[in-house]
């Protein structure tokens, strides 16, 4: 076998996004350490210099306010045990200074820490002191660099008689700086190990929240996120826990009929009040909840996030509704013809007895009765009601309902002219209330159902009316909300929608839908439409062989 080939040291950024932190946080602390440490060690110099300046001002300053400096300068020689060098060497020792220098105006010493200098020029320009200035520089002598403060020397009198110059030691001044660096550093490196350890801390936290992820990963996943959320064909709304949309998907858009403006405002502003806002604020709780957005019905669930937020889903039930609708009319269609079967085998049954029995004259009558009765029903809800569509749906119900034992009753006040500007509109709501006004009634003495049809003007008011047990006042609006029901939810859909489309189709148009109590117990809706009907003189033609007949097939599709 080959020798395995020795690892080579990799250099670079580390992967992992706790690493990556805590590198780059501890870079960013150390260069601002060494940054602030520079940034105070730059002016600290020029500090130390004119303080150690600003004192050697100060002492000459005090050396020439001595009220009798001046005089002896005047009246004593120049010499090392003159007054002049006594005063000056007393106030150098107590004061820690280099030298202080006491001149005449023609830049003679009278005084000097080395005694062999006085009676000799100053060795630097005198002339700015004698001149009446103070001057502070920094400056090289007979003693080496010094700071230096020099001032006129002035007599009783004001005039200048000569100068003190006072110097304090440069290597004193440069070893103030050199002593204040580690003290320096000792900080520099506390506040870089505190910040060491917070960027420990803050990595860590970051590795937990992150689960220990790489930056790649991170754009990886974000990357599959915006993928999934605009590919998938279910609405995704994202809430903060100030109920603000801070994330919506193309579907979620699609859904709600809203746009990218949407994202940061609350939900409220967004969508207006109603249910819909209600369910994905939380504010109505439970499992696929059924909610009316537009013309759409869709379902929508919610989970709250750990942030406070939530994550709802929407998914478009309208396709499916309108399948379950149509299963429910044909499903109303065969109680119909079962009904009518049922009646049909009885009467047959009825005929062959009285045929056998040699009855014929009774039965020729029996024959023209029930003719006579089935086209008497039809003809009394067409003389009534001259749209062919909601003719024929009424002529279906009365089948159904005395099948149940109930009885479908058109009001004497019914007229209704065949001037529907959408009659598939009203074929929808009326099939709804009739519906829910026979399964109320059913069971019932005296059970029955009233349907009154009226035209005032171009507005259609509709009343349907039931011995049914009634609603409850505290619930009359609640019925109309989406996903609202009493009853048992068939196996194919959810119910809770019918109630909530009947007043939508009437909101729609301009109208109201309201329910009240009817005179005698039971309930009583009120659908009123304006502008529902043609002019008379603008009546729509009724579509080319469209009869009581053949509107039955329509009837069927609409009618739940």
């Amino acid at each position: 076998m080959s020798p395995t080939p020795p690892r080579r040291l990799r250099l670079g950024m580390p992967k992992r996004m706790f690493s990556q932190v805590l590198l780059m946080q501890v870079a960013i602390a150390a260069g601002v350490a060494v940054l602030a440490t520079g940034l105070f060690l730059a002016p600290l110099s020029e500090q130390l210099d004119d303080q150690a300046m600003r004192r050697a001002l100060a002492i000459a300053q005090t050396t020439a306010a001595q009220p009798r400096l001046a005089e002896e300068l005047k009246s004593t020689p120049a010499s090392a045990d003159g007054p002049v060098q006594a005063e000056a060497e007393r106030i150098r020792k107590a004061s820690g200074a280099e030298y202080v220098v006491v001149m005449n105006v023609d830049g003679t010493r009278w005084s000097h820490t080395n005694p062999t200098e006085i009676g000799g020029h100053v060795s630097t320009d005198p002339r700015s002191a004698l001149s009446g200035r103070e001057v502070m520089e920094i400056d090289s002598g007979t003693l080496g660099r010094s700071a230096r403060g020099k001032v006129p020397l002035r007599d009783t009198d004001g005039r200048i008689v000569g100068a003190v110059s006072v110097g304090i030691e440069y290597d004193s001044v440069r070893a103030r700086l050199i002593h204040a660096i580690p003290g320096l550093f000792a900080y520099a490196g506390g506040a870089l190990a505190v910040g060491a350890l917070a960027a420990y801390l803050i990595s860590r936290r970051v590795q937990r929240q992150t689960r220990d992820l790489a930056f790649s990963d991170i754009a990886g996943l974000l990357a599959e996120r915006e993928a999934m959320l605009h590919g998938i064909r279910e609405g995704v709304v994202a809430l903060d826990r100030e109920g603000r949309i801070r994330l919506l998907n193309d579907e979620a858009r699609r859904l709600l009929g809203i746009g990218d403006e949407a994202v940061g405002q609350r939900l409220d502003t967004a969508l207006g009040e109603g249910r819909t806002t209600d369910v994905l604020a939380g504010t109505v709780t439970g499992t696929d909840l059924l909610t009316v957005r537009g013309q759409r019905v869709l379902v929508t669930n919610r989970m709250p996030t750990d942030d406070g937020g939530a994550v709802a889903t929407l998914r478009d039930r309208t396709e499916l509704e309108q399948l379950g609708r149509e299963l429910d009319s044909t499903r109303g269609l065969i109680d119909a013809l079962r009904a009518q079967d049922h009646e049909h085998a009885n009467r047959m049954h009825t005929l062959l007895g009285l045929l056998e029995l040699e009855m014929y004259d009774d039965a020729v009558e029996f024959v023209g009765e029930v003719v006579g009765d089935h086209r008497a029903t039809a003809e009394q809800v067409t003389e009534k009601i001259h749209d062919p569509l909601l003719a024929a749906l009424l002529v279906g119900k009365a089948t159904v309902a005395a099948e149940r034992g109930v009885a479908l009753w058109i009001s004497d006040s019914t007229l209704f002219p065949d001037r529907l500007i959408d009659p598939r509109g009203l074929v929808t709501i009326v099939g709804n209330l009739v519906d829910n006004a026979l399964d109320a009634a059913a069971g019932t003495v005296h059970a029955r159902v009233e349907v009154e049809l009226r035209a005032e003007g171009r507005t259609a008011v509709l009343r349907v009316r039931d011995t049914g047990p009634g609603i409850p006042a505290d619930q009359r609006e609640l019925i109309f909300t989406d996903g609202w029901s009493t009853k048992k939810p068939p196996a194919h859909r959810k119910r809770g929608i019918g109630l909530s489309l009947v007043r939508r189709l009437a909101e729609r148009q301009g109208g109201s839908a309201r329910v009240s109590e009817a005179d005698g117990g039971g309930a009583e809706f009120t659908i009123v439409l304006p502008e529902a009907l043609a002019e008379p003189g603008l009546a729509p033609e009724p579509a080319p062989g469209l009869t009581l007949e053949s509107a039955a097939t329509t009837v069927n599709e609409e009618s739940r």
